[in-house]
């Protein structure tokens, strides 16, 4: 069997294993996009809400409704959707350096945090002003062998007082389960008995819109991520935000701003109309990524590759981990997926270091808006056990198209020869 026709019996078969739970996803862009289109109508969105004021951005309108709409799809007292973050770890950093004074005591229940926070921690680097250096005092719970929260080992950690606990939704770059909802009230519950004035912080990033509610409305005090994710429906040029408790959402913007000005100085540069546009479109986008994710999972699977999550499995996130064992293979799988790209595809991704990172990375991430993880694309940082991060996806098409290729190039390669 030629490894063309190998490979497309393989998507066909996937494809056909994974049409229930592309059922489920779809099936839920409607609630979605009924949530999003209330907060539209509650707050009486127009065409004058797209423009925007130059200078210092004083009273921006399409700014502040704005950021209103997206408090409410994001059942949080206040939000503030801002260009200006750079990134979703640009937001995270903001939200970390506006709440936490010197002496505080931040600590991690969810493991170590994603690579990008480790130096704004104090992890790792020095001299560019950590937490760290501004006597933030940073602990962290270790996860159990399941890649799970140790209950037992938080509630020892919770006997110190403690300003935030930081709670990461997403695997990241880690092989565990990304935190269900449910799982990060239930969490929050047990932090409040413990110690009633911590702040709960939410890293956000990748799991907006996937399920039925967000951190905030289970409780959580404060959450952040990134537009060129799940929220920014693919259309976001750039932009992060926060929402949760309105003084926490203050206190974060006096850090993007300054003291004073908060959430006041801004321009929107014109973009309005990008950010309300992309909110509406991002619930059939998280749904398409979501599909995307199931059948990367459902042909590694397959091919006796470890996955998480498996396919068909509960989703927190958009993120799709498949454990390939080695580098060859991540830069085989890589390349294919470039090469399908719409942008760059004549491009061939290597290995290289990152701002931000501890690992050099291999990325194929041949997207309109670059970084964009809303769109199809992966990466994954050189290192043992050489694990493959895939996320986004417009359409479902895009990914069967990428894998096809990747799957051609796994056969030519010797490493997985066809049937």
């Amino acid at each position: 069997m030629t490894p063309a026709r190998w490979a497309a019996e393989r998507l066909e078969a996937a494809a056909a294993r994974i049409a229930a739970a592309a059922e489920r996803h779809t099936a839920l862009v409607q609630p979605r996009l009924q949530r999003v289109l209330e907060a539209l109508a509650a707050e009486r969105v127009g065409v004058h809400h797209f423009a925007s004021v130059s200078g210092y951005g004083h009273g921006d309108q399409g700014r502040e409704v704005l950021d209103r709409v997206f408090a409410r799809v994001l059942q949080a007292e206040a939000a503030a959707v801002r260009l200006q973050f750079v990134s979703g770890t640009h937001a995270i950093a903001a939200a970390l350096f506006g709440v936490l004074r010197p002496g505080d005591r931040l600590l991690s229940i969810t493991g170590r945090p994603y690579d990008t926070l480790e130096e704004v921690i104090g992890l790792r680097g020095t001299g560019q002003g950590s937490l760290a250096e501004f006597g933030i005092v940073y602990d962290e719970v270790a996860l159990d062998p399941r890649g799970r929260v140790d209950r037992g080992a938080v509630e020892e950690a919770l006997a110190a007082p403690t300003r935030m606990v930081l709670i990461q939704r997403s695997c990241g770059y880690s092989w565990r389960p990304s935190l269900p909802v449910a799982e990060i009230g239930d969490l929050v519950e047990r932090i409040r008995e413990r110690q009633p004035g911590c702040v709960v912080f939410v890293d956000n990033c990748y799991g907006e819109l996937v399920q039925e509610l967000e951190p905030t409305a289970v409780g959580a005090d404060l959450i952040a991520g990134s537009l060129i994710k799940n929220l920014g429906g693919t259309l976001a040029p750039t932009g992060g935000y926060v929402a949760g408790r309105a003084d926490l959402v203050e206190m974060a913007c006096c850090r993007l701003t300054a003291p004073g000005i908060g959430a006041e100085g801004g321009t929107s540069f014109d973009l309005n109309r990008l950010l309300f546009q992309g909110l509406f479109l991002a619930p059939q986008m998280v749904a398409e990524a979501l599909i995307c994710s199931e059948l990367v999972a459902q042909v590694f699977s397959d091919l006796g590759f470890a996955t998480h999550p498996r396919p068909g499995a509960e989703r927190s996130d958009v993120i799709q981990a498949v454990r390939l064992g080695s580098p060859e293979l991540l830069k085989t799988v890589c390349r294919a997926f470039q090469a399908c790209s719409p942008v760059g595809s004549y491009l061939d991704p290597v290995p290289a270091p990152m701002p931000g990172y501890a690992s050099a990375l291999v990325m194929a991430g041949g997207t309109f808006i670059d970084g964009s993880t809303s769109e199809f694309s992966a990466d994954a940082p050189l290192r043992e056990p050489y694990v493959l991060y895939a996320q986004g996806g417009t359409h479902r098409a895009h990914a069967r198209l990428a894998l096809e290729k990747a799957l051609v190039a796994l056969a030519e390669s010797g490493a997985c020869p066809p049937d």
